[in-house]
């Protein structure tokens, strides 16, 4: 049988902070995904590992004998790993981020890079799997959320501005036009997993809390966001980068001109001191004038 590998990473940081939100913050992503990874470790192991105590999270015996047996290997990995590195020589770094910014953003401009950068062989991970930068082959995350990453260096990108879109065909389909925000309210909504930018853009634009703001279909990343706009399955708030070409291309349309700042903005995170290796500060300085085009 085999085991989730990010499950069991996941287990080994809450084990060691005794707590799902700090376990969290340490791998970027948020405590339901921290719980998730845990619920589906030990629904395949079929044991209890961790138990909920008042001030956190505490180990199971079994999770108590299992703990420092995993951590070991880990860090076993991750010494086998950097010494190959070290052993192979060689200009090279991982990048880790979403799917959609590396579809969207990254990789229409990594050719800049490539001109600038000849010998630097770039590697993107487009996840939305948890990524721990302490441990993983990973040398720097371009991470989306509101820029708290403790105990690692963090480099302010972009705050993105959302947009709402809808498919041409969807809009002809329907008998009212939008003419002011809260026209929005009486067509489907697509959200994102955090189901807040709508309510946020609507009061932004004066509109009061309704819970109409809340309903609708849910996506896990924006890239599929787009997608469900594109097949006509309702309004999406999408950042306006990600949403230029389907416009251009005539795929998308933007239903009303009332641009919004995000509440998250997206950052380039590395460990302590990743930036003293010529490759990674090369990346992170373009990156960084990248973003302010």
């Amino acid at each position: 049988m085999t085991y989730p590998l990010q499950a069991l990473r996941t287990f080994v940081e809450v084990g060691q902070r005794g707590s799902i939100k700090a376990a969290a913050q340490a791998l970027h992503v948020t405590p339901g995904a921290v719980s998730q990874q845990i619920r589906l470790l030990e629904d395949r192991l079929g044991v209890v590992l961790l138990e909920r105590e008042r001030l956190g999270m505490r180990l199971t015996a079994a999770g108590a004998s299992f703990h420092p047996k995993l951590l070991n290997a880990f860090l076993q990995i991750d010494q086998a790993v950097h010494a190959l590195e070290a052993a192979k020589g060689g200009k090279s770094l991982t990048v880790s981020t979403v799917a959609s910014f590396a579809a969207s953003w990254l990789v229409p401009r990594l050719g800049r890079f490539k001109q600038l950068h000849p010998d630097i062989e770039v590697r993107v991970e487009a996840t939305s799997e948890l990524v721990d930068l302490r441990r993983d082959r990973v040398d720097m995350a371009l991470r989306h959320g509101l820029g708290d990453y403790p105990g690692l260096d963090v480099r302010p990108l972009m705050a993105p501005v959302l947009i709402p879109v809808a498919s041409p065909a969807f809009m002809q389909n329907q008998q009212a036009e939008i003419r002011e925000a809260r026209n929005c309210l009486n067509y489907p909504l697509l959200h994102d997993s955090d189901r807040a930018d709508w309510s946020l853009w609507l009061k932004a634009h004066g509109v009061d809390d309704d819970a109409r703001a809340e309903r609708g279909n849910t996506f896990e990343d924006d890239f599929l966001l787009i997608r469900a706009a594109e097949a006509g399955q309702g309004l999406a708030l999408v950042p306006e980068a990600y949403a230029q070409d389907e416009i251009a291309a005539g795929r998308l349309v933007q239903v009303l001109d009332k641009p919004w700042p995000a509440r998250f903005a997206y950052y380039a995170v590395t460990r302590p001191g990743a930036a003293e290796r010529s490759e990674v500060r090369a990346f992170l300085d373009w990156i960084v004038e990248e973003a302010a085009l």
